[in-house]
């Protein structure tokens, strides 16, 4: 896939993400051991001693852990449990509580000085700890190098081609959004895990999630090293990307909050994002931002389209006569027309519009942009549009088929040859169709009247003769069972 625009945003997220990982990757892992032993042992004390006293900070972290976490304390009073560390071996032998007492006010007060300065404390989304910021800066922080790699390949992946399409703004916007939405899920799910959370992951789940509503049918080129052996293979967002979400759930509920991933955080983010990739392309929005992202594109290269576009903002009487010479001069230009498709529209004139945007919906085709062009066949029958010309209607089809999207290309097939009965194009819509519901969809019978059909039409079909009646022999020989699947029925 390229994109129109270099994906300014996503380069500077990917450097800020390497940037802050590079500063801080040795001091997390430093702190984040020392300060987890302390905590650790803090809790076992306290589980075992419930009568020793502790600063608040504290306590309230004790309070949290026991609230949400019934099944680990009642293990950790448990006096047979199997012993943790050297420390727990020590303290099972101190039988004083003067010593006990001494030992929980050493603990404490490491708690306190650690938590001041822990970068994971103050800057690390801990669901029974939540800070405001964390929300943040959680999503700019990694625990290793394969963390890191992992998280920003999928970030360029899916937010470069993202960018482009919505816009840096919006992009920007939902990214942030995004991470903080899938760490609220994940406190939803795990409000009192003291293990810190961090890592891009659960915004970059959520471009995923994006990226599997705005291309579903994009085939993701894979790669699995199997016994030394690269296997490389081809596999559609569609099934590929719910692969992964069920993963993640399965990992999610059947680790919870044991698990060194962030699951739950990642099934949030990817619902989020495609939530509001959904909303964004059913309410418009999605379209009119690429057209946003288009015009800016080409009108920053022409200086005479940019000038026409200046204008047409406050003076689309003094504009639209120079657009259209233009358009006569670059007949080819999806700028110019998206620019006229805006002008006709601010002047409600109908049947201009309706003939600008199937100008861009042939345009859009010929550039291979077969979302554009669905958007301008939408916006045409919006407008009270009913047919549009047979040649393009064909294109349409064929471009949906190419998508993969098998059974809108069958009801555009139907509906041109509805529409033109006696153009060519209509046969060919015919056995196009015919071919998809035999071949793809499954359907004999009605390929077998597509093709019945098409044998009938009046347009002359001399050199399609042959493929009708091998189309209908196999279609007939899919409605009959097998011999051996009959003898098996008998």
């Amino acid at each position: 896939m390229s994109a129109r625009r270099l994906p300014i945003i996503t380069l500077a997220l990917i450097i800020i993400n390497v940037g802050a990982f590079l500063f801080t990757h040795d001091t997390i892992e430093k702190q984040g051991s020392e300060l987890g032993e302390v905590k650790m042992h803090i809790l076992m004390l306290a589980a075992k001693h419930p009568d020793l006293t502790m600063p608040e900070d504290a306590q309230q972290f004790v309070n949290t852990f026991h609230e949400h976490n019934e099944k680990v304390w009642a293990y950790l009073q448990d006096g047979n449990r199997k012993v943790i560390d050297a420390w727990d071996a020590h303290m099972r032998v101190v039988d004083e509580p003067s010593a006990e007492q001494d030992e929980m006010d050493t603990l404490t007060s490491q708690y306190s000085q650690m938590a001041k300065i822990a970068l994971t404390e103050r800057y690390a989304f801990i669901p029974a700890e939540r800070k405001p910021i964390t929300y943040v800066t959680a999503n700019f922080l990694h625990v290793g190098w394969l963390h890191l790699i992992g998280n920003m390949w999928f970030l360029w992946l899916a937010g470069f081609i993202l960018e482009d399409a919505w816009g840096r703004t919006i992009y920007t916007i939902i990214y942030f959004v995004a991470g903080a939405a899938a760490l609220q899920f994940h406190f939803w799910m795990n409000p009192g895990s003291i293990t810190a959370t961090l890592g891009a992951s659960g915004a970059v789940a959520a471009l995923m999630g994006a990226f599997l509503v705005r291309f579903p049918t994009l085939k993701i080129e894979m790669a699995w090293l199997l016994s030394f052996r690269l296997i490389r293979f081809k596999a559609a967002a569609y099934w590929l990307l719910p692969m992964w979400l069920a993963s993640e759930v399965f990992s999610g509920a059947l680790f919870g909050q044991y698990s060194g991933v962030a699951h739950w955080a990642h099934v949030g983010g990817f619902a989020f994002g495609a939530a509001v990739s959904l909303l964004l392309k059913a309410t418009g929005i999605e379209h009119k931002l690429d057209q946003a992202v288009e015009s800016k594109v080409s009108l920053s290269a022409d200086k005479e389209l940019l000038e026409i576009g200046d204008t047409l903002q406050s003076n689309i009487g003094e504009a639209l006569p120079k657009l259209r010479e233009y358009v006569k001069a670059h007949p080819d230009s999806i700028d110019a027309y998206l620019l006229l498709q805006q002008a006709y529209s601010r002047q409600g004139d109908t049947p201009a519009y309706q003939e600008t945007v199937l100008k861009l919906c042939g345009l859009h085709l010929k550039a291979r942009d077969t979302d554009a062009a669905l958007q301008d066949y939408e916006d045409f029958a919006k407008s009270g549009g009913k047919e549009i010309p047979a040649t393009l209607w064909l294109d349409l089809a064929r471009a949906i088929e190419t998508k993969e999207e098998f059974e809108l290309a069958v009801q555009e097939y139907g509906k041109l040859a509805a529409a033109h009965p006696t153009a060519r194009q209509s046969l060919l819509a015919q056995i196009n169709a015919a071919r998809v519901c035999l071949a793809k969809l499954g359907r004999a019978q009605e390929a077998l009247n597509l093709y019945e059909a098409a044998a009938k039409s009046p347009v002359p079909h001399l050199d399609f003769d042959q493929t009708i009646e091998k189309g209908k022999r196999e279609a007939m020989q899919a409605l009959s069972p097998s011999p051996e699947a009959a003898a098996t029925h008998a």
